[in-house]
């Protein structure tokens, strides 16, 4: 029953709701206890000889009103009852996926994709099913069970009615035994279905991969093993959750048995009539649905704990990126100081970046390359702050990034990552994300901006064609020209672009940094890449390697210095002219 109490804020936020699904519940109750009673008074009219079509309409009257009695009351339950439960199953809906908008980069890369999905879609619903089913089952059981024994006690014989409930503490044992082992087996069945979903999650968006490679076989029997796995574990849970059944069924075949002993002892002393112990019995058909009810609740009271104690433990984890209490709401504007003196990802033991310094002022551009793993987005993610705990300080205008409101920094900054997601819509709604209400003539500038105005034209639906998910029908070029657009569209104060030139080729990179230099003149621009051709024109390159500043000036300075930066540039320009011959 704990899984109640950690949903008490829940039920007193709604107790009206609950209360008045519980009056229905006892109405239903009270009126059920009239057919059985009705059916034994007819009996034994029929028995004595003493049945008039007078009585007969009047017994039928009122068997027709507890029916349509029950109707009412039902509907009125119900809409109470699953309604609270449709409830409570929006609120932690919103409330964890809120969760996930406000977590931090850590927290991906600890939690996979498929495991949260099975958090947000099965977890939940086995929550909801306690808030409706599982409130529905114990007051049910309880209400009716109680209701129809105090029938068998006033209307047929106490004596008869204390036999009967002889066999009852054997389910009570049952019960108790079977839910503790089925919280366990259900919490090990949540967690193998949160591996099956992160795996077919997984094999779905790398497809791709997965075809070029030929490892479709491979990949089939990883996915068929892990079913297996997922099927054993549930097999386990099912047979548990079998055994409720079975030993309900035994308990009633001896209540009858009882019933049908004793109860034929008591009409054969004449201590009740043959009509009392069709109602008796009719009454223990009643108890029915409660005894099954009880199984059924612990079923779900303990699908429901274990999800509710996974959903919370995710809840309860907190983003390391905390607002300051006073924090500036003002746009970040003005020069970028960077001083960064040491910073460690989470769980690494060898530091990323040391000793990274640099201003830059505003309205300026910035190029920042070196080699694979030298520490360039890493430096970006710093100032987008999706890691706070560094050794130094990070300044905007002479304050400090993490003074500012997380949406005064980033409403300021345009990012446009090395990996380009695009949203399954069409490319229109991808440029305009930020502000759907923006213009088509806006739409068509910041593309005409990002050099993809043509190619969209070209498209079959031009800016209404659908970009499927992850923009899977554009090539790599393309979607890194609209995701350039998206940025552009917010007119942001800082753009930066994280190696996001890398699938365009020369000619359309050059109209492409031509465009930003002319938009943006007053505005700061950031590009790190690894073609230097898209840092060239920059009026400060930072030259990158193993996490440290090894060169840094304008083009001509670096190309003088006759360090990497010069002897890159001199590859990648003999490389152009060979693809060119």
């Amino acid at each position: 029953m704990g899984i109640f109490k950690k949903l008490g804020w829940y039920f007193k936020q709604e107790s009206r709701r609950y209360l008045w699904g519980v009056i229905f519940l006892v109405l239903v109750a009270v009126v059920q206890i009239v057919p059985p009673k009705v059916i034994g008074t007819l009996v034994d009219l029929i028995d004595t000889h003493q049945l008039t079509p007078q009585k007969l309409i009047m017994w039928l009257g009122i068997l027709l009103s507890a029916a349509i009695l029950q109707y009412l009351f039902r509907y009125g339950w119900r809409t109470r009852i699953w309604g609270g439960a449709a409830k409570l199953e929006r609120t932690l809906r919103s409330r964890l996926f809120w969760h996930f908008m406000k977590m931090d980069t850590t927290f991906f890369q600890k939690h996979r994709t498929g495991d949260l999905m099975a958090h947000a879609t099965n977890d939940l619903t086995a929550i909801q099913q306690v808030a409706g089913a599982g409130i529905l089952t114990f007051a049910d059981s309880i209400i009716t069970g109680g209701t129809t024994i105090i029938a068998m006690v006033i209307f047929v014989d106490w004596r008869l009615t204390l036999m009967a409930l002889i066999p009852m503490p054997l389910l009570a044992v049952a019960s108790r035994q079977l839910g503790a082992h089925l919280h366990t087996a259900f919490g090990q069945s949540q967690a193998a279905f949160s591996r099956l979903n992160d795996k077919t999650q997984e094999s779905v968006s790398g497809i791709k991969v997965l075809k070029t490679f030929g490892q479709e076989e491979a990949d089939v029997a990883d996915f068929n093993e892990i079913v297996t796995k997922t099927i054993a574990i549930n097999k386990r849970v099912n047979m548990i959750d079998g055994l409720f059944d079975p030993a309900i069924s035994l308990i009633i075949g001896l209540t009858y048995i009882v019933t049908i002993i004793y109860g034929g002892t008591l009409v054969m002393h004449h201590s009740i009539s043959i009509g009392q112990l069709i109602s008796f019995i009719s009454y223990i058909a009643a108890l029915v649905w409660p005894m099954f009810a009880i199984g059924r609740l612990f079923n779900v009271l303990e699908r429901g704990n274990a999800s509710y104690d996974r959903v919370d433990q995710l809840l309860k984890e907190t983003s390391t990126i905390i607002e300051a209490p006073n924090a500036i709401q003002t746009p970040a504007t003005g020069d970028i100081n960077y001083a960064v003196q040491k910073f460690t990802y989470p769980g690494d033991k060898q530091p990323t970046l040391m000793n990274v310094a640099f201003t830059l002022p505003q309205g300026k551009t910035l190029g920042i390359v070196g080699k694979v793993g030298s520490g360039k987005t890493t430096l970006i993610k710093l100032l987008l702050r999706e890691y706070d705990q560094y050794q130094g300080v990070i300044q905007i205008d002479g304050h400090d990034i993490r003074d500012y409101s997380l949406d005064a920094l980033l409403d300021s900054i345009g990012y446009v990552p090395q990996d380009n997601f695009l949203f399954s819509t069409d490319v229109r709604d991808n440029i305009r994300f930020a502000d759907f209400d923006r213009s088509q003539a806006a739409v068509e500038d910041a593309a005409i901006a990002s050099a993809v105005h043509d190619d969209i034209l070209t498209f079959a639906q031009g800016y209404e064609t659908v970009v499927g998910e992850r923009g899977v029908s554009l090539s790599g070029g393309q979607k890194q020209r609209i995701a350039i657009a998206r940025a552009m569209m917010t007119d942001p104060e800082i753009l930066i672009l994280d190696d996001s030139l890398s699938a365009v080729d020369a000619k359309t990179e050059e109209t492409i940094l031509m465009n930003l230099k002319t938009m943006r003149a007053d505005q700061t621009t950031i590009i790190t890449a690894n073609r230097l051709s898209s840092v060239m024109h920059a009026d400060e390159i930072i030259v990158m390697d193993d996490g440290q500043i090894i060169e840094r000036g304008t083009h001509e300075a670096l190309l003088a210095e006759d360090g990497w930066y010069a002897e890159m540039w001199l590859k990648q320009q003999l490389s152009q002219a060979l693809g060119g011959a």
